[in-house]
């Protein structure tokens, strides 16, 4: 499989499962906010803009975006409820397995043609 073609491919899969995402730091918010659910250590927004991701107005702009469509969602932290920590939300995140599987399937096409 040819790299570009490849590219391209995962570039549909994402506009097909992912139509959330409008941009890279849209993507980036969400894979961090997701990251950080799996490591059990939740993010404060705080803890987001610390990420250089973009800047802080940037981030304040695609996370309102993302929470208004409903993607990531802020929850109280359960031990001190005065800080709010952030989550991907249950139906992003079905959507984003379906894409996951889907990378994974033409990645390891690739892999098994390189051998």
């Amino acid at each position: 499989m040819k790299l570009f073609a490849t590219l391209k491919s995962v570039r549909a899969l994402e506009k097909g499962h992912l139509p959330f995402v409008k941009s890279v730091v849209d993507f980036d918010i969400i894979i961090e906010v997701g990251f950080a659910e799996e490591e059990g250590q939740p993010l404060t927004l705080k803890q987001l803009f610390l990420l250089g991701i973009s800047s802080r107005t940037t981030i304040r702009r695609r996370l309102a975006k993302l929470s208004d469509e409903g993607v990531i969602v802020r929850r109280k932290k359960k031990d001190d409820g005065r800080t709010t920590v952030l989550a991907v939300a249950s139906p992003s995140r079905k959507q984003l397995s379906n894409y996951g599987s889907h990378v994974a399937a033409i990645w390891g096409q690739i892999a098994a043609a390189m051998k």
